[in-house]
């Protein structure tokens, strides 16, 4: 389910039955001369497409505006748009607070762009995970009153956390590719990897007519295929199902 198609009852359906409500996270950013530069917000997008087909879930409306930095290529001529995290940090605390006040409890967001060393973080995740914690924080704080975890109703609070009902863990963030993912396919900007992955899941968004093997990152990307792209696409939706919860389709 589209959230901005959904009306009222279904909404308030989704919230009793906890169905996942996820948001795809993403930059526009330079990815060589033959692929498209929503490649990192467009390869978690693709992804839902084929979730959503499988099992009940709610798709926000996709941010494309994180901070892409420049360090790949400037913006002139080549199409990325940096927001700095600063800016970003606000409006996603602002976002999560109102998908609380709406009533959802089981909010995921993906990303892929400089997902690489994710528990390190960087600035477009680090920006959201912030901010999803300040929105609990504040939520909490307006719904429980102050000293809400030191009431005598949180002793039992560990044990929730074990039990998986901690309110922290309301809002998740996580890369579109794990360690175990990238172990198996190649993880890279623009090369083998990225291209493959377009190419099995947003086919439109390559052109290897236009491909120029004058930046190293994306030499690589002369071996892709739509073959290696299906491996990767079948090892992130492995991973989506498992962290929404949702069922192995049969034969998958």
């Amino acid at each position: 389910m589209r959230f901005e198609m959904m009306l009222p009852h279904q909404i308030r359906a989704a919230i009793a039955a906890g169905t996942p409500v996820v948001l795809p996270l993403g930059v526009l950013e330079y990815h060589g001369e033959h692929m498209a530069v929503g490649m990192d917000t467009l390869a978690v997008t693709r992804a839902l497409d084929l979730i959503e087909r499988e099992a009940e879930i709610v798709i926000l409306p996709p941010f494309y505006y994180g901070s892409a930095s420049y360090a790949v290529e400037g913006p002139e001529g080549t199409g990325s748009v940096h927001v700095d995290s600063g800016a970003l940090h606000p409006f996603a605390r602002e976002l999560f607070t109102g998908l609380l006040r709406v009533g959802f409890r089981n909010i995921h967001v993906f990303i892929h762009h400089q997902s690489e060393n994710f528990a390190t973080g960087m600035p477009t995740d680090l920006a959201f995970k912030f901010g999803a914690r300040q929105a609990i924080f504040s939520f909490l704080e307006r719904t429980r009153g102050e000293g809400w975890w030191g009431s005598s109703d949180m002793a039992d609070y560990y044990a929730q956390q074990a039990g998986g009902e901690d309110p922290f863990n309301w809002i998740k963030i996580h890369p579109l590719m794990t360690p175990e993912t990238t172990a198996q396919y190649p993880f890279d900007h623009a090369g083998e990897g990225e291209t493959s992955l377009m190419m099995a899941m947003c086919p439109e968004a390559v052109d290897m007519q236009s491909f120029s093997d004058a930046r190293w990152y994306a030499r690589s990307a002369a071996r892709a295929t739509p073959e290696t792209g299906a491996r990767g696409r079948d090892l992130i939706l492995r991973h989506m199902r498992r962290v929404l919860g949702l069922a192995e389709p049969e034969g998958a």
